[in-house]
């Protein structure tokens, strides 16, 4: 195979693995917690081949990865994600679909991809309704084994979802219900998104679509118990750009930033739009309501990195998110005004926020996100520091707990619930790689009090290349999924 090229996020941390690898029993350094018991999921992009013509970070083919926790051991499984793009490539053996652009695909298999219902699965994983299912907001869910991760391939609940899925659908705690939305609904580029609920079987039961003020790449959305929040913020699309070389997605803050609000049990026919000063969020905390307002807590960016300007130059430089809580003033359903401040002192990048899953969509203390020390420089555009840091921040104190990795990239963590236990009692779970040995640790936390360091490490012999999100599949969930 030919050598990666000389492209950072191709390299080091980023650079994909070339080989599904099993580990049953990983060596553990430190005491891991025996009540710890189920799989956490990983993913994120894995390139079988080098590509032949401009590479972006996020088109890359997804792989998982499966670290299952047992009565105090950890294994450990990788697979690539087989969808139809990537059995195309492994036949033909090499790289031959562009990057954001389809349009600069090559002309022989352009058909293919205006049609490909699979994508490269690489951006979040979830179980829900018996199913492991991979998502990437351009495409139908991927559905994989949760044991042996074996592919099946596209899922569109018994046919009833036509449309792509969010890589960030919410789960209510209460119903089990999922509740998820769609961008770009009608097609590439197209001004409209789409809206779809899903019960605690796996049965799709309702689905709409509706416009929005401007085609706008939207990453995630926020639910609370009566209200679904749709952001539009001004990383637009353009096919007319596309056509001519252009960026396909780019920072226009002069298109304004818009937030739908619409009841829960009503329909997209009752979404009210409320403006807001231009910013990007990629993710969002929770959400929740009290005494008439909706308040939201995201991590917010001044200007986006990883996307241009329409005409191709760089976002201004303000690449370090930060946790601010916006709140939204009601009147019956009807949004009023919209505040921002920031929760949490101005020196604190927070991205990759989560929370106790018991606790979406109402009133709650605690979030973890990924964050830096300021110790490490970066080596990829659009950034100066590495992401080594974890953060555990209590919103309704501002109290900060936090530990920093001396010569560590920690990825996303995850909220692991003790049974029984209050909200925030329990683990925090990240998967942290070491610059120096190329290899990573799987780091377990208390999670309320991270700032002594893990608990415990699986230690796996190999690097686990940068993955996006995961989650968590508690033991006693272990069954098919099926009528």
């Amino acid at each position: 195979m030919k050598a990666w090229p000389n492209n950072p996020f191709l390299q080091g941390y980023y650079e994909p693995l070339t080989a599904e690898c099993t580990a049953p029993d990983l060596i553990i350094e430190g005491d891991m917690p025996r009540d710890l018991n189920g799989t956490f999921y990983r993913n994120g992009p894995n390139a079988q081949f080098p590509p032949e013509n401009e590479y972006h970070f996020f088109t890359g083919d997804g792989m998982i990865h499966a670290f299952k926790f047992d009565n105090g051991k950890v294994s450990h499984l990788n697979r690539w994600a087989k969808t139809a793009r990537f059995k195309i490539e492994k036949e033909l053996g090499g790289s031959f679909f562009s990057g954001m652009n389809p349009l600069e695909t090559d002309p022989k298999l352009l058909d293919f991809v205006f049609s490909d219902k699979e994508g490269v699965a690489n951006t979040s994983v979830i179980y829900h309704g018996g199913r492991l299912l991979l998502l990437e907001e351009g495409h139908l869910p991927f559905e994989m084994d949760p044991e042996t991760l074996e592919s099946h391939g596209a899922w569109n609940y018994y046919g009833k979802l036509n449309t792509v899925m969010t890589a960030h659908p919410k789960v209510d705690p209460v119903t089990g219900e999922l509740i998820a939305f769609c961008y770009m609904a009608s097609g590439p580029f197209s001004d409209d998104m789409g809206y779809y609920k899903i019960d605690k079987d796996g049965f799709l039961t309702e689905y709409h679509t509706f416009k929005v003020p401007y085609s706008s790449m939207v990453h995630d959305f926020v639910v609370t118990e009566n209200y679904v929040v749709f952001p539009v913020l001004p990383i637009a699309g353009s096919l007319d750009r596309a056509m001519v070389g252009g960026p396909p997605f780019a920072w226009e803050p002069e298109k304004g930033a818009y937030l739908g609000v619409m009841p829960r049990n009503g329909t997209p026919g009752d979404i009210q739009w409320i403006e807001m000063d231009p910013c990007f969020v990629f993710h969002f905390a929770n959400g929740f309501e009290k005494e008439g307002k909706i308040f939201i807590d995201a991590c917010q960016f001044k200007s986006p990195p990883l996307f241009p300007m329409a005409d191709g130059k760089p976002t201004p430089a303000n690449i370090h998110p930060r946790m601010n809580r916006w709140e939204i003033t009601m009147e019956g359903d009807k949004p009023v005004s919209i505040a921002t401040h920031y929760t949490i002192d101005k020196s604190v990048s927070s991205e990759f926020p989560v929370i106790d899953p018991r606790y979406a969509m109402r009133e709650y203390s605690h979030t973890w996100f990924t964050s830096t020390d300021r110790t490490l420089p970066a080596k990829i555009p659009d950034s100066d520091y590495v992401y080594n840091r974890l953060v555990h921040f209590n919103v309704q104190t501002q109290e900060v707990d936090s530990y920093a990795f001396l010569d560590g990239y920690v990825s996303e963590p995850m909220f692991v619930a003790k049974e029984g236990g209050a909200e925030g009692e329990g683990y925090l779970i990240s998967c942290v790689y070491n610059e120096g040995t190329n290899t990573s640790d799987l780091c377990v936390f208390n999670a309320l009090n991270i700032e002594v360091g893990p608990l415990a490490k699986a230690k796996v012999s190999h690097r686990v290349p940068v993955c996006f999100h995961g989650t968590w599949r508690p033991a006693a969930t272990y069954q098919p999924a099926g009528l």
